[in-house]
């Protein structure tokens, strides 16, 4: 029994309650994909959360919090389900997990108008929904089958460096992100919000340790620290100015490298 990561990286021990549960199942061989998630107070995904019992980018903890929703089910007892329609493969599923509130659970499915099923997800503060065809088979990759949307833009920038503060929790003021153009890092914006105490203070030293006299981006600021482009930011925002910057962002958390985070991609 293995947990793998959409990097290939071997998180197993990772999620020792996921793999306990996996292994009480009562199939032979089978290849679930699904999302590791920690709930918050109200039953929500929560990344920060994830992140923290995960010992936060780089850590080796094993978080004991994490739960599987599985979504599909490509490989049962001997069979390539690949070719089956989606249908079918999330009866199995369900065949195969049950109503369980476990560790492993099937993640809701709903048939209903896809603005209102939207409209609903943000009303009651979740991340986005995914909107899936019924009778597709599954092909790796986003090819047009199913597609994420999001009621909160979220997306992975690169931090360039930071603003001290001897006010503000943990030293930092805020946070210089960058993400990339041509090849090139182009400078969008700052985050100041969303850093918990512990959080910042744990970010404050690792980004001592990356400081450089080179600045990467061009920014309109004084007395920032710059840093090697190394730690990658998951960042939630409302929109962009007209001048390419983000609008209201809030730090959600460090993506680990083996999440093979991708940083944003500007248009040309």
């Amino acid at each position: 029994m293995r947990i793998i990561t959409r990097g290939g990286h071997d998180w197993t021990e990772r999620f020792p309650a996921i793999a306990a549960a996996a292994r009480k199942l009562g199939v032979g061989t089978a290849i679930l994909d699904g999302e590791a998630v920690v709930l918050d107070a109200e039953g929500r995904s929560h990344f920060g959360a994830l992140q923290r019992s995960l010992g936060g980018r780089g850590g080796k903890k094993s978080s004991e919090d994490a739960i599987l929703y599985a979504f599909d089910l490509l490989y049962f007892d001997g069979h390539d389900l690949t070719k089956m329609e989606l249908s079918g493969r999330r009866h199995l599923l369900k065949d195969l997990i049950g109503e369980s509130e476990g560790t492993i659970r099937v993640s809701q499915e709903v048939e209903a108008d896809g603005a209102t099923l939207l409209a609903a997800a943000r009303e009651h503060g979740l991340e986005g929904i995914i909107a899936k065809h019924r009778d597709s088979t599954y092909r790796s990759g986003r090819l047009g089958d199913w597609l994420k949307i999001k009621c909160i833009q979220s997306e992975s920038f690169v931090i360039v460096g930071y603003e001290p503060s001897t006010a503000a929790r943990g030293g930092i003021g805020s946070l210089l992100l960058a993400a990339y153009r041509g090849g090139a890092f182009v400078y969008v914006g700052s985050v100041g919000t969303g850093f918990k105490e512990k959080e910042a203070m744990e970010l404050r030293r690792m980004l001592d340790t990356l400081k450089t006299k080179r600045a990467l981006v061009a920014v309109d600021k004084k007395g920032v620290v710059f840093v090697q482009p190394t730690l990658i930011a998951e960042i939630e925002y409302r929109a962009w100015t007209d001048d390419g910057k983000l609008r209201h962002a809030s730090y959600k958390g460090l993506r680990d490298v083996q999440d093979n985070a991708a940083i944003y991609k500007l248009g040309e």
